[in-house]
């Protein structure tokens, strides 16, 4: 069955390939790609690669994208494995129809068209009438080998120059019009070029196929950029400039860097940023996004720093909040007033772009400044702010997702709360004469000061029950776990749970309670585990979440050691700042929730057992 190309590319563009072949294969995260056994001969050392769009075996050579998977996995053919695709992604398989077959026709018709339009604006530019052209590139500081790149070119003076070299080739106005090179009058049912005296963009999709066109005047005239009309071939509100390139610079480790425009995507290629995309006249959709978070779990969206570029990063975060999952957020940098990339690149180099990027804020970050009022801010105008970051992280529907993106805007609610004014003297502030009394003392109620080593000892004592509920933290905490100087009860014990994580594929509580009491350390789980005479705090019961006991562990490590805890805290940053992908951000989460705990004295239930 002859399927339209555009459908495939549909159902390619909807189907995550980790997910399908994450079924029949166990995968594991290899930098942006996914790594495990090949399914397809037997191996002990995985060879076998999942990338964006395709797979890839370096031992036996297997090779393709979803839809290959499904055939060479399951033996289906191809109608069987396009079928149980498209179900999967919510499309409906188009039926072999003569109207469909001639649609597909008139696709191909033109993917040729703008094939031969972008080749005449091409030779244009190197002509003596693209001589004006050419010389605003450069002094833009663009290379020749750049302007080859993104295949620039130079419309032509005049309109009628394209119909003029086209023609000769066969190429009718109305392929012109269909292509969305050319417009008809509604009143005279006159055609004219869209394009003329522009400098010309070719507008790519993600295979590298020119789809559309931008074109940019010379001179003060306007609108200074013009976008070619949707077309059967294109929507702007699918496609991303620079989409095919940035996919390459992707698999090279660049990072994905959202930008306002084409000359920015360009000036950032050329300065060895190779992943830089730009939407298309129009701000971020869900589609653009959906195409961003195929490349990069955390793209980073960069706006000038205008009133314009706030408005334009407020409209992202607002689009992506729905969106978001533990597996897809958002990085925001914002430029200096003044500055775009490429005003910045040509000012100050690569090196002044890296430091930007390095310093890229999560979403969480940037959406609590996005949304906070500006002025003084009154109590009713501090509840109304409030309830609208609640409202914003009530908006994502990973329930834990949310919940997480709630402690953090509140965190920074209450951080950012104006100082209180305690009154002096009475009520009023006032004495009974009128005239202002000295602050009175609040009174505190004296706190028994329990034993140092009674403390201590139930602190490690509870890093350990922790553990023992929640083993796949090990790996994590292992390190600052061994260095603890433990009870002669507990520091067998340790070693025997660390043993075990070394050898074993699933880090289960019930299997490792289980290896422990049958190597005879059961009166040593029992003490671990005794809610007698001093109970167990949340972080370490069996009803505990992962990162409630992530970000409990850390709190009793942070009240033993805080220095440790504060290199903890950045060196968890700089790994979010490297490589922010959802375990990294979830460790910089609990670490940061712990050391805000410690720093703000807040009681572990530890210091509150008898002296």
């Amino acid at each position: 069955m002859a399927l339209p190309a555009a459908f495939l590319d549909e159902l390619r563009a909807r189907t995550p390939l980790s997910a399908v072949i994450g079924r029949r294969v166990r995968l594991t995260r290899s930098g942006r790609q996914w790594k495990g056994c090949c399914p397809f001969h037997g191996e002990k050392t995985p060879s076998f690669y999942v990338y964006e769009d395709h797979y890839h075996c370096f031992g036996c050579g297997a090779h393709g994208d979803a839809i290959a998977f499904v055939m060479q996995s399951q033996g289906a053919g191809f109608t069987e494995a396009v079928e149980q695709l498209a179900a999967e992604a919510g499309l409906q398989v188009p039926k072999p129809t003569p109207e469909a077959a001639e649609a597909e026709r008139r696709r191909h018709t033109l993917h040729s068209v703008l094939e031969a339009a972008e080749q005449t604006y091409r030779r244009r530019l190197r002509l003596s009438e693209g001589r004006a052209a050419l010389d605003y590139l450069h002094r833009r500081g663009l290379s020749d080998a750049t302007i080859e790149q993104f295949g620039l070119g130079w419309s032509g003076e005049g309109r009628g120059a394209l119909i003029a070299d086209l023609g000769r080739e066969g190429i009718t106005s109305q392929h012109l019009v269909d292509a969305g090179l050319m417009r008809i009058d509604d009143e005279t049912g006159r055609q004219f070029e869209l394009f003329f005296n522009r400098v010309m963009f070719p507008i790519r999709d993600r295979r590298g196929r020119t789809i559309s066109f931008g074109g940019r005047v010379l001179g003060d005239g306007q609108p200074k950029y013009v976008n070619g009309p949707e077309t059967a071939l294109f929507s702007k509100r699918r496609n991303l400039y620079g989409l095919d390139l940035a996919r390459d610079g992707v698999r090279g480790g660049a990072a994905v860097v959202v930008v306002e425009g084409y000359m920015d995507v360009i000036a950032l290629a050329q300065a060895s940023f190779p992943a830089a995309v730009a939407p298309l006249g129009t701000a971020l959709t869900e589609d653009q996004l959906g195409e961003l978070w195929r490349l990069s779990p955390a793209p980073v969206l960069c706006f000038d720093g205008d009133a314009a570029g706030v408005r334009a990063a407020a409209r992202a975060a607002e689009i992506a909040l729905p969106l978001l999952s533990a597996e897809r957020t958002l990085r925001f940098v914002t430029l200096p007033q003044g500055e775009d990339p490429d005003s910045l690149t040509r000012s100050q180099g690569t090196a002044g772009f890296a430091a930007l990027l390095e310093a890229a804020r999560p979403l969480s970050d940037a959406l609590y400044d996005l949304m906070r009022p500006g002025g003084a801010a009154t109590p009713e105008q501090r509840a109304a702010f409030r309830t609208r970051l609640e409202e914003a992280a009530k908006r994502i529907p990973d329930r834990a997702l949310a919940s997480e993106y709630r402690r953090v805007l509140l965190d920074r609610f209450f951080a950012d709360r104006p100082p209180s004014r305690r009154p002096q003297g009475g009520f009023d502030g006032k004495r009974g004469d009128g005239r202002r009394g000295p602050e009175r003392p609040v009174p505190r109620l004296p706190r028994p000061v329990p034993a140092p080593d009674r403390v201590t000892t139930e602190r490690l004592r509870i890093l350990t029950a922790i553990l023992l509920r929640q083993p796949t933290l090990l790996h994590d905490v292992e390190h600052a776990y061994s260095d603890l100087a433990l009870p002669g009860v507990l520091a067998p014990l340790r070693d025997a749970i660390c043993a075990w994580a070394v050898d074993t594929d699933v880090l289960d509580s019930a299997a490792l309670i289980d290896h422990l009491t049958r190597s005879g350390f059961q009166e040593q789980i029992d003490y671990a585990l005794a809610t007698a005479p001093d109970p167990l705090p949340a972080c370490a019961k069996t009803a505990a979440m992962p990162a409630e006991a992530e970000a409990g562990w850390w709190h009793y490590y942070g009240l033993l050691n805080v220095e440790r805890l504060r290199q903890e805290v950045a060196q968890a940053e700089a790994e979010v700042a490297r490589n922010m992908i959802p375990a990294t951000v979830a460790r910089q989460l609990a670490l940061r929730d712990a050391l805000r705990k410690v720093e703000s004295g807040e009681p572990d239930g530890a210091d509150t057992v008898a002296a």
